[in-house]
């Protein structure tokens, strides 16, 4: 995941304009938003993070740093503004610093422990400035100079402020105010003289002289193509040069120091495309031995001195022993190789000082050129592995990983002249190979305990510093109360003397002169306020608040306000004025709402809330909508995702009930089948329970919690011939021993409801947890008609989906056809409507079955006179 840099110059220069009419500054945003977009058309900018930082002081002058988003990082770009000194050293020590706060808490620099090329956070510095004098609180700067002192801790483990896998590449904007006769130079942008191209050398980057739009664009497309992921490494020749080649030109014969000599270049390290990350197995060795007795580590330079010798040697490699292999960055050094034509061949590479006996160290790797001699690649090999590869080769072949005694004593040898942080990696190489156990567990890695102690010291306090500037980053400095007034003693100015008439006239020769009477430290202390831009100017009190541009309009405003006879107060800003908003801020909607007053609850909070979707005030909130039940009835309850046999709630693929609110309406299994077929008519016993005493005349307004009986019909007329019927048809008249005695016999268990009277007495059934309450009659046939026809809606859903379902098991169908609610019209409407569901389907058989239960319907109404129920 690279991380980009964006190093802006704010100083006051960067307010020039060049002949396009814009400011440097304008155009710096410009050119950021430019390479963002041609970022962008590569895949792998998806992990790409984006800082900035500015010339203020730090930590304001880091506008997104970690922790912001990408919105944060355009907002805080497009709200930079030219002021201040050209601070470029200070300011890209902040950079620097940021980069690398992170860095002893995750562990990438590995200190004393190896350099490891895939322990990486690859980053680019781009640096955008006008090139001008370095001007500081000290005065100006002909160098560029970066400050010692540093928050950060760690910082003295490293020589230079910067990593290997930083680079710092500087766009210096030369574009001129005046629009240039001459044609413009083709080919490559040519590198600026100022101090900031010697800072980008060293880091491994370069700086580009900008003078126009067009070479602009070709700088930025040059940057896109820098963005890798490898690390910096400076490659040095040691020892005498290679016999030249036999048809070698005679430029190449020349004595005396080559650019191929001593290359200052990159190493690719490609991450892992299935986990893309990159995947190493060696380090580079340190440039020194490390000592158990030594207190603390030597400073490493940013980038290894990696010396290769020009003597031709055999590459070595051996099956199950892993290596590294890097591509380095086309140089004159890749091109001299590459010239040579042996690709058989390769030179060795040493850190000089990483032996314990040696200046020059053992070698751990080779440089070679690719077979088909496009590329020069980095092998990194164990160390000294000239030795310890051919010892591996005859574990592996002579001895079959069963080693003899001389092998194990020269393996000995070979572990001596090793650095201790190879044990890890070596051990991980002979776990690959097949033989774990030629390493003792107990070896050590080489680092005293207070060099350890100090590193994990180090680590606790940058995670400290770490979350202290996070916190800060966002924050604006705090305005100065003011320019204090210094005494600098001497001669007392007339302006401060009350009698400062009297001292005219004395001076004019007009008055004697009066004697000295002030005290010197009168105004000590004394503060000059500062102008505060955050304040809108009044522009009736002060005129020198008006801009000189602005003047015109402040004229033509008081004008009309004087002769506006109609308002009796002024008004300072007129209508135009207060709805005039900045182009920049006209599309910043969430700040409005952030800054409007919260807005009063809805009155009915049931209904969809309406989104705030600037510009289509007419969507809803599709979430909050309710579903009608024609279309419920059309497409069925909403289970995306399951088949249509299934059923998340109920076993007999009911859809999931609704909690009722009123005792009323506590329908219980009213619409769910039930596991035995539905209670015989009532017998002549049922009917005599209490002939030996007279009905008395309850009205019952709870039904059972847990049962609604189907054989109870809403219609008076035809249902219950005898009795009044206004009081029939809004009542229910219940025998609780009656509604006892049939949940028994469908649940096949005793009721949960126990009689409230003794022995002959009537028990009537009553809920614990309900109170009685008598409705109207005809509030109450309202109630239980709607409820009939909610309990009928979502049969006939379960009823269609069970028609749709292939083959021939209409069993279900039934069942729950004896379910049904209301009266005997409404049953046979409702059955005429399945029977036509079921012609859509062409379910014949299922038809069939249909019309001879309505034909049995008919026939029982017609012989029972419509009390027997279904």
């Amino acid at each position: 995941m690279p991380v980009l840099l964006f190093l802006i110059d704010t100083s006051a220069s960067m307010n020039q304009r060049t002949h396009l009419g814009t400011t440097y500054l304008d155009i710096a945003k410009g050119a950021v938003e430019t390479f963002m977009k041609l970022r962008g058309r590569d895949p792998a900018s998806r992990g790409d993070r984006y800082m900035l930082v500015n010339f203020e002081d730090a930590p304001f002058g880091i506008k997104a740093g970690w922790k912001e988003s990408h919105a944060t990082f355009m907002t805080e770009l497009r709200n930079l503004q030219a002021t201040g000194l050209t601070t470029f050293g200070q300011s890209l020590r902040t950079a620097f610093d940021l980069l690398n706060l992170n860095r002893l808490v995750t562990g990438i620099d590995n200190y004393g422990q190896g350099r490891n090329p895939f322990f990486l956070e690859p980053a680019i510095i781009i640096a955008i400035s006008d090139g001008n004098k370095l001007t500081g609180g000290s005065g100006v700067q002909d160098e560029l100079h970066l400050p010692l002192t540093t928050p950060l801790p760690g910082s003295e483990l490293t020589k230079e402020p910067f990593r290997w896998d930083q680079r710092l590449f500087a766009l210096v904007l030369r574009i001129p105010g005046n629009a240039s006769v001459e044609p413009e130079p083709l080919g490559g942008v040519p590198p600026d003289d100022s101090p900031i191209t010697p800072m980008c050398e060293v880091t491994g980057g370069r700086s580009y002289s900008v003078f126009s739009q067009r070479m602009l664009n070709q700088c930025l497309e040059s940057l896109v193509q820098k963005i890798q992921s490898g690390v910096v490494i400076n490659f040095e020749k040691t020892g005498p040069d290679p016999p030249p080649l036999e048809d070698a030109p005679a430029e190449a014969l020349k004595s005396g120091l080559q650019p191929w000599h001593c290359c200052h270049k990159l190493i690719y390290v490609r991450p892992n495309p299935k986990t893309g990350v990159p995947i190493g197995h060696w380090p580079i060795p340190e440039a020194f031995w490390p000592d158990q007795n030594s207190p603390t580590l030597p400073p490493r330079s940013a980038h290894p001195q990696v010396r290769f010798s020009c003597a031709d040697a055999e590459p070595m490699v051996i099956d199950k022993v892993p290596f590294d292999k890097y591509e380095l960055e086309p140089s004159p050094l890749t091109q001299y190789i590459l010239e040579r034509k042996s690709p058989h061949t390769c030179w060795q590479v040493f850190v000089s000082n990483s032996a314990k006996y040696s200046d020059l160290g053992q070698p751990f790797g080779y440089l070679k050129a690719s077979t088909a001699l496009n590329c020069v690649n980095l092998f990194v090999m164990p160390y000294n592995y000239p030795v310890l590869l051919p010892l591996l080769d005859d574990l592996i072949k002579v001895h079959k990983f069963k080693p003899t005694l001389k092998w194990r004593q020269s393996f000995e040898n070979y572990l001596k002249t090793m650095p201790p942080y190879y044990i890890g990696s070596l051990r991980k190489a002979l776990r690959i190979m097949g033989a774990p156990n030629l390493l003792a567990e107990n070896m050590e890695y080489g680092l005293s305990y207070s060099v350890v102690s100090y590193l994990k010291k180090l680590s606790q306090q940058t995670k400290i510093e770490y979350d202290r500037l996070i916190a800060s980053i966002g924050k604006k400095p705090a305005p100065e109360p003011g320019i204090k007034v210094r005494w600098r003693g001497g001669g007392i100015s007339l302006a401060q003397r009350r009698d400062f008439i009297q001292q005219l006239q004395s001076l004019t020769g007009e008055a004697p002169a009066p004697t000295l009477e002030l005290n010197p430290k009168e105004f000590q202390g004394f503060h000059l306020a500062l102008l505060n831009k955050g304040l809108k100017p009044q522009s009736f009190r002060n005129p020198y608040d008006i801009p000189r541009s602005h003047l015109l309009d402040q004229l033509s405003r008081m004008r009309r306000n004087l002769l506006n006879t109609t308002v009796c107060t002024l008004r300072g800003q007129d209508s135009d004025q207060l709805h005039s908003v900045p182009i920049a801020q006209m599309g910043n909607y969430q700040d409005f709402l952030k800054s409007a007053p919260q807005p009063l609850r809805d009155a009915d909070p049931e209904q969809p809330k309406r989104l705030h979707t600037f510009g289509n005030p007419f969507k809803l909130d599709k979430k909050g909508m309710m579903i009608d039940e024609a279309d419920e009835f059309v497409t069925g309850p909403q289970n995306k995702g399951k088949r249509p046999g299934e059923s998340s709630n109920m076993p007999g693929g009911g859809p999931k009930r609704r909690r009722c609110m009123s005792p009323l309406l506590r329908l219980g299994r009213a619409y769910t089948p039930p596991v035995t077929p539905p209670a015989s008519p009532r017998h002549s016993t049922d009917m005599d329970l209490n002939d030996g005493a007279p009905e008395p005349e309850l009205i019952i307004n709870h039904l059972n919690q847990n049962h609604y009986s189907p054989d109870t019909n809403s219609d008076p007329e035809v249902d219950h011939p005898s009795g009044p019927a206004d009081l029939q048809e809004n009542h229910t008249t219940a025998d609780p021993q009656l509604l006892r005695h049939k949940d028994e016999e469908e649940n096949g268990v005793p009721g949960s409801c126990e009689p409230l009277g003794g022995e002959g007495g009537v028990e009537m059934v009553l809920m614990a947890d309900q109170t009685t309450r008598f409705l109207s009659p005809a509030a109450l046939k309202k109630h239980i008609h709607g409820e009939t026809t909610k309990v009928n809606n979502e049969l006939r859903v379960l009823i269609t989906k069970e028609i749709r379902k292939p083959g021939r098991h209409y069993e279900k169908i039934f069942v729950l056809l004896k379910q049904i609610q209301g009266t005997l019209d409404t049953r046979l409407i409702f059955l005429q409507n399945i029977i036509k569901e079921a012609a859509r389907f062409k379910k014949r058989v299922l038809i069939e079955q249909l019309e001879n239960f309505l034909e049995e319907i008919h026939n029982r109404s017609n012989t029972m006179n419509h009390v027997d129920m279904l």
